[in-house]
């Protein structure tokens, strides 16, 4: 296999995509830095440049989550004389970020794509709390990326709130590396430094006001995020509108995101296997195989929470978190049914009116 030319590895590029990678004679790959309504921003190897996705790809594709979205790489035709590019395929996901869209939509919505790290992060000044980092853990891990968590604002609570607050985390049986940052004092900021390595993409997620904006403006070295004043209870305020792909000094790629108030789960099992290990493992030694771990004979889970081995609080947490998901991939499958089922039915009416004609 030829070696990749150099700004495709330093946008991400590596050789699992060039494994996939089907293009048309008449396209070149390009990687989605930024999605406003109906235009894409790309870049390649001549810089940013405007596209849309092509009317043809839109008709096959309906569904939000099959549409480019940041960290995508896509096939694009563009002339030097074109004010834009014209997207005509999405290459293959290596990783996917994505949630349930919010309301009483059953669909998904994609956050990011091709991400290798996901640091979520969390204030442990009013924004720690241990059940909606699991949920993100799910979520992270049902894509198939590497979760990493970074604590914020140390600077507002003492050693051993902060050193409580690690504990916690480990002893609900999470294992990714935690980090911890101040950006007042910038203390932590050289170690999370280090993490981010050149030809990387790492998505940052978490509530409004956390601090993300300010960290990547930290990272960039200059105030290329809008930030706003943190109030006088120390809890910040939202400030990114749209998710965007930004190449750091340091050659890492790194994804802000606006902050999510609401993230449910659709069809994450893997995730909640990956995420809950130790459930996971001993729920294998269960007498029955489709044990729901709420009552049935021989029920290792709960023998193992009798025992004190698993924590309450963390065991509901995981089948709160399970029947959610399962509820909403239940609900996607029957509105999957009945638009294809539609979808049958307007065929053959047009059918029926070709044979009448």
């Amino acid at each position: 296999m030829t070696s990749s030319p150099t700004w495709l590895t330093e946008l991400g590029w590596s050789d699992w995509f060039e494994q996939r990678a089907e293009c048309s004679s008449t396209d070149s790959i390009a990687r989605v830095i930024a999605v406003d309504r109906e235009q894409l921003l790309l870049i390649n190897q001549s810089g940013p440049f405007r596209a849309k996705v092509s009317g043809s790809y839109l008709h096959r594709h309906h569904l939000s989550h099959e549409l480019p979205c940041v960290g995508d790489w896509v096939c694009c035709e563009k002339q030097p004389s074109d004010d834009f590019g014209m997207v005509h395929a999405i290459l293959e996901r290596r990783t996917s970020l994505r949630r349930k869209s919010a309301g009483n939509v059953i669909e998904y919505q994609m956050i990011a794509a091709n991400v290798d790290c996901v640091i979520i992060v969390q204030s442990c000044h009013f924004d720690f709390n241990l059940k909606r980092l699991e949920r993100y853990l799910v979520m992270v891990m049902d894509g198939g990326a590497e979760p990493c968590i970074l604590l914020t604002k140390t600077d507002l609570v003492e050693p051993a709130v902060l050193k409580a607050q690690v504990e916690e985390i480990r002893s609900a049986g999470i294992n990714a590396p935690i980090a911890t940052l101040s950006n007042v004092t910038q203390a932590g900021l050289d170690d999370l430094k280090q993490l981010l390595l050149p030809g990387k993409t790492y998505c940052f997620v978490g509530s409004s006001g956390v601090g993300k904006s300010t960290l990547i403006n930290h990272l960039l070295g200059r105030e290329m995020q809008t930030t706003k004043t943190v109030s006088g209870t120390g809890e910040g305020r939202h400030t990114t509108v749209r998710r965007e792909l930004i190449c750091l000094e340091s050659g890492a790629l790194v994804i802000d995101n606006p902050g999510m108030r609401e993230f449910g789960l659709l069809g994450a099992e893997d995730g909640m296997v990956s995420s809950y290990v130790d459930i996971a493992a001993l729920a294998s030694n269960c007498r029955y195989r489709d044990c729901s771990h709420t009552g049935e004979p021989g029920c290792a889970v709960l023998r193992a929470i009798d025992a004190g081995e698993i924590d309450q609080a963390h065991f509901e947490n995981y089948l709160k978190l399970s029947t959610e998901s399962k509820f909403h991939q239940m609900s996607y499958a029957e509105k999957r049914k009945k638009d294809k089922d539609f979808g049958k039915y307007i065929k053959s009416v047009k059918n029926n009116l070709k044979i009448k004609r």
